[in-house]
């Protein structure tokens, strides 16, 4: 998992892939430390005691899940599976988006 930027302290977001001395096993970059990500689940009540595989939370709700933490938070949020939820109305410069396939 990538957390050069959280570990270079730049203070601000890089470019995809800048970082390939962090990736993953599978090959993956940039899961972690640049902005928060979207991803398409809602947050339930229990979203956070569900299975840690692959979590689908209920079909609705107020909150939508956004995973991997941003390049000003505390290293504990830093990583690819940290997960909370956030307003989808509210916009804001830390959060971006995660493709899956």
């Amino acid at each position: 998992m990538s957390f050069g930027v959280s570990n270079t302290c730049t203070g601000d977001t890089s470019a995809v892939g800048k970082y390939p001395q962090g990736a993953s096993p599978y090959g993956l970059l940039d899961m972690a430390g640049n902005v928060w990500e979207w991803v398409t689940d809602w947050l339930g009540p229990n979203y956070l005691v569900e299975p840690h595989e692959n979590p689908l939370g209920p079909a609705t709700g107020e909150l939508r899940v956004i995973r991997g933490g941003f390049y000003f938070d505390d290293a504990k949020y830093v990583r690819a599976a940290m997960r909370t939820g956030h307003d989808p109305n509210d916009a804001t410069d830390y959060i971006g988006f995660r493709c899956a396939r």
